[in-house]
């Protein structure tokens, strides 16, 4: 892993404007047991929580957006909208 967490967590600000854009409050960890980033956003009472797994934060260090967390971040922001 050739990058620090706050590199990983400017770098998904930049692929997912929309954390921003929805003021969502974004936090990392990287689980040694899962070999994973834990990923959680926040914004009031609506909370979301996952995994990123090794190779997709180093996909996405390379510029390449990760769909799964793509859509959960999606889904989450549509729960707040709602």
């Amino acid at each position: 892993m050739g990058y620090t967490k706050v590199a990983l967590e400017e770098k998904l600000l930049e692929i997912y404007p929309e954390i921003t854009k929805h003021n969502l409050s974004l936090s990392l960890d990287f689980s040694e047991d899962k070999n994973a980033w834990i990923v959680k956003l926040k914004k009031g009472r609506h909370e979301l929580t996952t995994h990123l797994e090794k190779k997709d934060a180093d996909a996405c260090m390379e510029g390449t957006q990760c769909v799964y967390l793509g859509v959960q971040i999606w889904q989450l922001i549509k729960n707040i909208e709602d």
